[in-house]
C-alpha cells in the first residue's frame, strides 16, 4: 500500500477499501480479520490501520462542514461569539455548563486509544525496523490522545491493552495525571527514536513527532509550574521542549517570507493565479492537504459569506505591537482606533431619493501595526445590516465585533471556488517553524536560559516578517518594556514572548484557550469582571448612527459582542472550569459494577 498520505482525502478511503473498518464505535470484539495474528504480519494491512490515524487531524475541516480547528475554536480572549436568536444571545460559554450524559473527549479519545493499542500490541512485521516504525506511529497518536484526555479531564484510566467486555481494566481507576503524562512522554520518545524518515509534509514523520512533543511538553511544564508549583517537574518538561525544538531547528527549516503563505497555500502552486504551493513552503513541518476533485473544506467559504462570523476582540486587537516595536501604551505612533468614515451616494431614484453606502475604514490603523494584524483581519469594518464590507471574492461580510477575518482565505482563488462550500483548497498547517520558535522561546525563558542569540534566531525573523523594527531587539529591550497591559503577573520578558505567541498563532487550533489554561489564567475569560471588559468589546463605532447600530450592543463607543437585542450573556469563571466533567453514563456503568468513578471537583 502506498505510504504517502494526503490527510483526510477521499483517496485515503479508496486506498482502504477492503481493509478492516474496525473499532469505529469501540465495538467488541474485533472481527476475525484483524483478530487473526496472520493479518498483522502484512505490511499492507498494518499500514492500512495506521492510515486511519490521520483522521485525528481535523485541519480546516472536511467537505461542507464548517467545523474546523481554527477560527471555529472561539472560547478565548481573541474572539467574541454572540449569536442572536430572537430576544436571546449566546455568548461563547464554557464547554459544559452542567454535567453531561457523556463527555465527547472521553468517548472519542478512548476509541482512538483502543485503535492505537491494537496496532501496538499486534503489529508483527518480519522486518524489525519497519515494525518499530509502525508501532512508533501508533504510539505517537496514542500520546496525542492521552494528552487530550488529561488536559480536559485530569486523572484518567491508563489503558495499554486491547480490552474485552469482561476485562477488569475496562473499569479501572483513574490514574494520576502526572503518571499518564510521563507515559505520554515515553510514547513520544519511542516514536521519535523509531519512526523512519518519511517523505512529504502530509506524512507522519520524525520532525512532526518532535513538534508534537514540544507542544505537549510545554503544556505539561507550564501546568507543573503554574498549577502544581512543582519546579522539578516543570524544569524537566521545559528541558524536553528545548530538546525537541533543537531537533527540529537542526533540520534546515526556515521562516517563509509571507505570513499568509502558511495558511492560504494550495497543495501545488498556481503561477497563473499567483497562489503558492504548500509543498514548497520551507516553514511547514506537517500539514493537512486539500485538492480539487478529491477533498475540499468550507473554512474560506464561511469567512466569505454574509453569515455573521465570530469577530476579533478589542483585547486581541490592542495586543499587537506597533511598528516601532512598542505596545499601545508606550508607542510614539498615533494610537487612535477610530475608523475613517465615508460614504458614496447612489443616483437619485424616480422620487429623487438617494441611498448612502457607508465605509468604516481602518487601513490607517493597520498600517502602523504589526503586519500580522492586517493580514488577519480585513481593512474595513462590517457590522449590523447597514455597514458591510466585501472582499473581491466575498459577499457582504459582517462579524460580531466589526472585525472580519481573512487569515484563512486565499485572496487569489476564484470566487466560485472560495464561495462554494466544500470546494476550498487552502491547505491547513498543523506544525510549522514559527510555532516551534514560540515554544522554544517560552521554554528557554521559563528556564531562565534565554539569550540574545535565541532572540536573534527565533524572534527577530518573526518581527521582521511582521514589519516590526528590530534594531533594538534583544533580551534587555524585552525585559525593560514593562507594558502596563501585562495582566498575568509575569516578567516583562515572558509577557512579550506570550504576546509573540498570541500574535503569531491568532485564531489557530484553540491555542489561546489552552495557553490560558496552562498558565492558570482562565479567569481572564470571566466577562463579569470589569477589568476583562475588552474581551467582549470589538471595534470603535463611536461615529456610527443609531440606525447603523440597530440591535447591536455598544459600550463606551465599542461594539459589545455579548449584547444582542438588549439581552446580555455572561461567562462566569470558577476553578472547576480547568477540567471538564465526566459523563453520567460512564459513572453509572462503574456504579453498576459496585465501583466508584470520582467526578471532577466542582461538578
Amino acid at each position: 500500500m502506498k505510504k504517502s498520505i494526503i490527510l483526510g482525502l477521499v483517496a485515503l478511503g479508496a486506498a482502504l477499501t477492503g481493509c478492516n473498518d474496525f473499532l469505529d464505535d469501540n465495538r467488541y470484539p474485533t472481527d476475525s480479520q484483524t483478530n487473526n495474528p496472520d493479518y498483522w504480519t502484512s505490511k499492507v494491512n498494518v499500514q492500512a490501520q495506521i492510515n486511519q490515524l490521520y483522521t485525528n487531524f481535523t485541519g480546516y475541516g472536511s467537505g461542507g462542514s464548517w467545523v474546523n480547528n481554527y477560527w471555529y475554536k472561539s472560547l478565548s480572549d481573541d474572539q467574541c461569539s454572540a449569536i442572536a436568536s430572537g430576544a436571546n444571545v449566546s455568548l461563547a460559554l464554557w464547554a459544559y455548563r452542567q454535567v453531561p450524559t457523556s463527555n465527547s473527549v472521553w468517548d472519542a479519545s478512548y476509541v482512538q486509544v483502543r485503535r492505537c493499542n491494537y496496532i501496538i500490541n499486534n503489529s508483527n512485521l518480519a522486518n524489525a525496523v519497519e515494525n518499530n516504525n509502525m508501532i512508533a506511529q501508533a504510539r505517537l497518536i496514542r500520546a496525542m490522545q492521552y494528552y487530550d484526555l488529561v488536559r480536559n479531564l485530569g486523572d484518567v484510566p491508563l489503558v495499554t491493552e486491547v480490552l474485552d467486555p469482561d476485562s477488569p481494566e475496562l473499569y479501572g481507576e483513574r490514574t494520576n495525571r502526572n503518571t499518564v503524562m510521563d507515559f505520554v512522554l515515553e510514547d513520544l520518545d519511542f516514536a521519535i527514536a523509531n519512526m523512519m524518515t518519511q517523505n512529504g509534509i502530509f506524512e507522519f514523520n520524525v520532525d512532526m513527532a518532535n513538534a508534537m512533543k514540544s507542544e505537549i511538553c510545554l503544556y505539561e511544564a507550564a501546568f507543573a509550574r503554574y498549577h502544581q508549583k512543582d519546579e522539578t517537574r516543570a524544569k524537566k518538561y521545559y528541558g524536553e521542549v528545548v530538546k525537541a525544538c533543537n531537533a527540529i531547528m537542526a533540520q534546515g527549516y526556515s521562516v517563509c517570507s509571507n505570513y499568509l503563505d502558511i495558511y492560504t497555500s494550495f497543495m501545488d502552486a498556481d503561477a497563473a493565479l499567483g497562489i503558492p504551493g504548500i509543498k514548497n513552503n520551507p516553514e511547514i513541518i506537517f500539514a493537512r492537504g486539500y485538492k480539487t476533485g478529491t477533498l475540499g473544506h468550507s473554512t474560506a467559504s464561511y469567512l466569505s459569506t454574509e453569515t455573521r462570523i465570530l469577530g476579533m476582540t478589542k483585547d486581541a486587537f490592542d495586543s499587537y505591537l506597533f511598528k516601532d516595536g512598542k505596545p499601545k501604551a508606550l508607542t510614539s505612533y498615533d494610537t487612535t482606533d477610530a475608523p475613517e468614515i465615508s460614504y458614496v451616494e447612489s443616483e437619485p431614484d424616480k422620487d429623487g431619493n438617494v441611498t448612502r453606502t457607508y465605509t468604516f475604514d481602518i487601513s490607517n490603523l493597520l498600517a502602523v501595526r504589526d503586519a500580522r494584524l492586517g493580514e488577519t483581519i480585513d481593512p474595513k469594518l462590517a457590522f449590523g445590516t447597514q455597514v458591510t464590507f466585501s472582499r473581491p471574492n466575498s459577499n457582504a461580510l459582517q462579524s460580531t465585533t466589526g472585525y472580519t477575518i481573512k487569515k484563512y482565505v486565499q485572496a487569489n482563488a476564484p470566487y466560485q471556488q472560495t464561495y462554494t462550500n466544500g470546494s476550498n483548497q487552502e491547505c491547513a498547517p498543523i506544525y510549522w517553524l514559527s510555532y516551534t520558535y514560540c515554544d522554544y522561546l517560552e521554554a528557554r525563558a521559563e528556564l531562565g536560559e534565554l539569550t540574545d542569540a535565541d532572540i536573534t534566531m527565533c524572534m527577530k525573523p518573526l518581527w521582521e516578517r511582521a514589519k516590526i523594527e528590530t534594531s533594538n531587539l534583544n533580551k534587555a529591550y524585552l525585559e525593560g518594556m514593562n507594558d502596563p497591559a501585562n495582566n498575568m503577573g509575569v516578567s516583562s520578558l515572558l509577557w512579550e514572548i506570550r504576546r509573540l505567541r498570541r500574535s503569531e498563532l491568532m485564531f489557530d487550533c484553540n491555542h489561546r484557550y489552552w495557553d490560558l489554561v496552562r498558565w492558570h489564567k482562565l479567569d481572564l475569560l470571566d466577562t463579569t469582571k470589569p477589568e476583562n471588559i475588552n474581551i467582549i468589546l470589538g471595534a470603535n463605532v463611536s461615529g456610527a448612527t443609531e440606525a447603523q447600530l440597530k440591535d447591536l450592543g455598544v459600550t463606551n463607543g465599542y461594539i459589545n459582542g455579548a449584547v444582542s437585542g438588549g439581552v446580555t450573556e455572561s461567562r462566569v469563571f470558577s476553578d472547576r472550569e480547568y477540567l471538564q466533567p465526566l459523563g453520567t453514563t460512564i459513572i453509572t456503568l462503574y456504579a453498576d459494577k459496585g465501583l466508584t468513578l470520582p467526578q471532577n471537583p466542582g461538578w
